[in-house]
């Protein structure tokens, strides 16, 4: 069973956020463009500024342990984030 690893968060975190995922041993992600409303106002795409991203990792347990335990504790208290681990069944989990 792998893990789906889900952030959503501020757009301006892309580069710095790819290469801490990198780092942790991450061989692959998705993002997307993203928008809500959470306990920090309404993000919205259509502005740089204030757009989100939302980033999709399939990984084992221990990747995302690792990468959960290292945005709660560099990100959290200053930027909007959510972080989720959902199980996943993956038809080819060899790839990840």
């Amino acid at each position: 069973m792998r893990k789906l690893l889900t952030i959503i968060t501020e757009a301006a975190l892309e580069s710095v956020l790819i290469k801490d995922l990198e780092r942790l041993g991450v061989r692959g992600y998705t993002i997307t463009d993203a928008r809500g409303k959470g306990s920090r106002g309404v993000r919205s795409s259509a502005w740089d500024a204030s757009s989100n991203i939302r980033i999709e990792v399939v990984c084992d347990a221990a990747t995302a342990e690792a990468i959960a335990a290292h945005l709660q504790a560099r990100y959290y208290e200053n930027y909007a984030m959510i972080l989720f681990v959902s199980d996943v069944a993956v038809l080819r989990p060899e790839k990840f």
